[in-house]
């Protein structure tokens, strides 16, 4: 999994190791000035802005985790979908 610098915290560490993920946390070059893409940051950007297409998932309209877990499932699973057949 790759993160930013902010969430860099033990806690979160420590619950990525335990569930046998390995982070990779993309930091900012202080050398810099202004503002840089990081790598990899575009994918997770890319992906929010993809599902959030999809009405039902710009606001959190589910009452219940697992309906709205089953909503991210059907929308990204249509996004492949497309790729698929529209290369």
């Amino acid at each position: 999994m790759f993160t930013d610098g902010a969430n860099d915290r033990p806690r979160l560490m420590d619950a990525a190791t335990y569930q046998d993920l390995i982070l990779e946390i993309i930091r900012r070059s202080g050398k810099e000035p202004g503002f840089k893409a990081l790598p990899r940051r575009r994918v997770v950007g890319a992906n929010f802005g993809w599902m959030t297409r999809w009405t039902r998932l710009v606001r959190d309209y589910e009452q219940r985790t697992d309906f709205s877990e089953a909503m991210i499932h059907v929308a990204l699973g249509s996004l492949m979908r497309r790729r698929i057949v529209h290369p």
